[in-house]
């Protein structure tokens, strides 16, 4: 098994939910690091750690994301950090199937996210680094992400799930 670290310069953690039930708002968390500890011919057994800086949330909007930064929502205050440990993964076809621990505000659940690995290259220095690609799935209200608005039309202002999308790098540990 080799281990990488996630190269945080050429990765991104992003995330998409629903406005007003008709549109999407999409952001990024800038800081994280992670590590992931695998056989990249083979990910099953893999050992997975990502930590992720709730305070860096970006989404091209200051006064959202200083809203999403509050006790409304991910209260960075008290809970400065996202954490993600995987517990399983296994093979599905050319993908597979990543299950673990999600920690958001003081709340554990186990998630599932899909994960293709986008294989392996050397860049310019003559490091051999490897692509990672992962999708999934939370509702937020799981969390203790609750806060909503109605809406006059019906409906509420903030969709209940989080399409998670990471694009990762990793670089040898």
């Amino acid at each position: 098994m080799k281990k990488w670290t996630v190269d945080t310069a050429h990765s991104e953690v992003g995330f998409s939910v629903k406005h007003m039930m008709i549109s999407k708002v999409k952001g990024a968390f800038t800081s994280y690091e992670a590590t992931v500890e695998a056989n990249e011919e083979d990910l099953q057994g893999a050992l997975i750690d990502f930590k992720i800086d709730v305070a860096s949330i970006d989404t091209s909007n200051t006064d959202r994301d200083n809203h999403l930064r509050s006790a409304d929502f991910f209260d960075v205050e008290q809970f400065p950090y996202i954490t993600f440990k995987a517990n399983d993964i296994i093979k599905k076809g050319d993908e597979y199937e990543l299950t673990g621990d999600l920690t958001m505000k003081d709340v554990t659940r186990p998630v599932t996210f899909e994960v293709e690995y986008g294989g392996k290259a050397t860049n310019p220095w003559g490091v051999e680094v490897v692509a990672f690609n992962v999708e999934g799935k939370v509702n937020r209200r799981d969390f203790g992400l609750t806060w909503n608005q109605a809406l006059e039309t019906g409906g509420v202002l903030v969709g209940e799930d989080i399409k998670i999308t990471l694009e990762l790098e990793g670089n040898p540990a």
